[in-house]
C-alpha cells in the first residue's frame, strides 16, 4: 500500500478525538495519523501530544488560531507533501467517520486520484440524523453539482483520500472557501483538471458528544461560492 497519511483537523475535540485515534489505530494500524489542531482552549491540542506520546505514527501540527476547515486541511497537506506521503486521508476527529470504511476507500486510491466516501450514492447510509438536515444535505449537493456541472452525488463529503500527485497540481493558494465550501471547491478544482474521481459508499454516523462545527455562516459561504463559480463556468464556456 502507498505511504498513507490521515489528516485530523481540531476545534475543541477533547471529547471526541482520543476514542477516533485509537479506533482508526486499532482497524488502520499501518497509517500514519496527523492532528491539525487550531489552538484549541478545551486542551484538545494537549491530549493530542499524549496521544502522540502513546503512538509513534502519530504526529500534531498545532496552529496558532482558528481559520477554518480549509485553511486546517490545506495546512496538513503541506506538511504531507513535504514528508512524502502519496496518500493524504481528510478524516473528521468526531466519530462521524467510521475507520471501518476506509479500507475501501484506500483501495480505491491507489488507482485513482480523488476517493470521495459518499453518503448520497447507493450503498451510503447517515445515521442520527433528522430527515430535514438529510434533505438540506441532498439539496445543497444537487445545487452544486448542478451549478458546476458535476455528475458527483456528494461533493460536501469530508471522508475522502487524495493521491498526494493531484495535490500538487492542485493551485492550494487560490482556495477561496473556508468552511466546509472547501470540500466543494476542491472536488471542483480537482474536475477542472480532468483528473479522476469516483464516489465510494460510507456509513456517515451524527457526531454523539462535542458541539457540531457547522453553522449559518459555513451554509451561506457554500453557496454563495457555488454560485459564483457556477456564474464564471458559465461566462467561460
Amino acid at each position: 500500500m502507498k505511504k498513507t497519511l490521515v489528516l485530523m483537523p481540531t476545534f475543541n475535540e477533547i471529547s471526541t478525538l482520543e476514542s477516533s485515534v485509537r479506533q482508526l489505530m486499532l482497524i488502520n494500524p499501518g497509517l500514519d495519523v496527523l492532528v491539525i489542531d487550531d489552538n484549541s482552549p478545551d486542551g484538545t491540542g494537549y491530549l493530542a501530544d499524549q496521544l502522540a506520546k502513546d503512538f509513534a505514527n502519530i504526529n500534531v501540527l498545532h496552529r496558532s488560531e482558528k481559520s477554518g476547515l480549509g485553511r486546517a486541511y490545506i495546512a496538513g497537506f503541506h506538511w504531507g507533501v513535504a514528508r512524502g506521503y502519496e496518500l493524504l486521508v481528510q478524516m473528521d476527529a468526531d466519530g462521524s467517520h467510521r475507520p471501518e470504511d476506509l479500507p475501501a476507500l484506500l483501495s480505491q486510491a491507489q488507482k485513482v486520484e480523488l476517493v470521495i466516501g459518499s453518503r448520497w450514492i447507493q450503498g451510503g447510509e447517515v445515521t442520527n440524523w433528522p430527515k430535514s438536515r438529510q434533505l438540506i444535505s441532498r439539496l445543497g449537493n444537487w445545487y452544486a453539482a448542478t451549478a458546476l456541472d458535476s455528475e458527483l452525488k456528494d461533493m460536501t463529503a469530508g471522508f475522502r483520500v487524495y493521491q498526494t500527485d493531484l495535490i500538487k497540481r492542485l493551485d492550494l493558494n487560490s482556495i477561496e472557501a473556508q468552511g466546509y465550501g472547501f470540500q466543494v471547491e476542491m472536488t471542483y478544482q480537482t474536475q477542472k483538471l480532468g483528473a479522476k474521481v469516483i464516489e465510494v459508499p460510507i456509513q456517515f454516523i451524527e457526531r454523539e458528544n462535542g458541539v457540531s462545527k457547522m453553522t449559518l455562516d459555513i451554509v451561506i459561504e457554500a453557496f454563495l461560492l457555488c454560485t459564483k463559480w457556477g456564474i464564471l463556468r458559465l461566462i467561460r464556456r
